[in-house]
């Protein structure tokens, strides 16, 4: 009954504790608003509802996304190294926006979308497809080879970038930034939910694709289909934040690792945990963010990557020690 009373206690917390980091991101900024004026003064409504709602709301959905998705590979993959960071997913998706904008120099940003999309499932089933014929399983040496991969794409995207001549567009998709998100042109995010549904609703399955495709098909499931699913989820997660805000880097990588310690390895216990974790952390870089260099903006991808890092590292000592 303690320990019951205990978690509720701690859901409780978290609840309040996440609605206190969005409160804080819709009244933080150069734009000086407090909640009363809301109801007095037109324009900062407007603002209001045009830029810091949508800001929030993206945050929220990419932080939990990115995150959830992180745990997806690293179950899929038997490591926990793995993510849309480490497995070049990121760079797929700015390859396949390159390659709307080459073939296609109107398409909209559905279309751009949908390109993202193909070209980030692809590549996640090749470096599934590299990491299932690798008979020696080291920690390290899987995200390594992912990071070799996404530098590849990365490589190939910047060729063809600088033939077309917009080699700084690219390099802007890589930095992720939502100074920009307002509304009318991030609605794509909101695909993020529908995946992350999917996630948690095959959340057995992906544990059981985890333990190896001999022990699913044991228990009568279809392992390429179960990685299929995943693999779609987490490329329609990378891509519809690619495509609204820019990649966020190692925040797939982080937060599972971190959960894990907490909470296990059982994936539907974990993913609401992970989806908070992220989502809180995204706040609270994005703020750091407005606040470090106020009036000016220290891109997200800059204050994420630098603390992902170094969790990185630390994660890599650790895991050696």
């Amino acid at each position: 009954m303690e320990r019951e009373r205990n978690r509720i206690g701690i859901q409780l917390l978290s609840v309040c504790c996440i609605l206190l980091l969005a409160w804080i991101s819709l009244f933080t900024g150069v734009k000086d608003i407090s909640f009363t004026e809301l109801f007095t003064d037109g324009e900062k409504l407007l603002f209001f509802t045009l830029s810091r709602i949508p800001r929030t709301l993206a945050l929220l959905l990419v932080g939990a996304g990115m995150s959830v998705s992180g745990f997806v590979m690293q179950q899929l993959s038997q490591n926990r190294f793995v993510s849309p960071t480490t497995s070049g997913a990121l760079e797929a998706a700015k390859m396949g926006i390159l390659a709307a904008l080459i073939f296609m120099p109107q398409a909209s940003l559905v279309m751009r979308m949908i390109f993202a999309l193909f070209f980030t499932f692809i590549s996640s089933l090749l470096f599934i497809g590299f990491v299932n014929q690798i008979r020696l399983k080291n920690t390290v040496f899987i995200p390594l080879i992912g990071l070799m991969f996404g530098s590849i794409l990365s490589a190939v995207s910047t060729f063809f970038a600088y033939k077309q001549g917009i080699v700084q567009n690219t390099q802007e998709w890589l930095l992720g930034d939502f100074s920009s998100v307002m509304q009318g042109q991030y609605e794509a995010v909101y695909l993020i939910l529908p995946a992350v549904i999917l996630i948690y609703l095959y959340a057995e399955r992906f544990t059981i694709a985890g333990m190896g495709e001999s022990f699913a098909k044991n228990l009568g499931l279809s392992y390429n289909i179960i990685v299929q699913v995943g693999l779609f989820a987490v490329s329609l997660v990378v891509s519809a934040s690619v495509i609204t805000v820019g990649a966020i880097p190692f925040l797939g990588l982080i937060v599972p690792n971190l959960v894990s310690i907490f909470v296990g390895d059982n994936l539907r216990k974990a993913l609401p945990w992970t989806a908070f974790t992220g989502a809180s952390l995204l706040l609270i870089c994005d703020v750091i963010g407005r606040l470090l260099v106020f009036p000016y903006e220290i891109p997200i991808g800059m204050t994420l990557g630098i603390i992902g890092s170094a969790v990185f590292l630390l994660l890599i000592l650790k895991k050696r020690a």
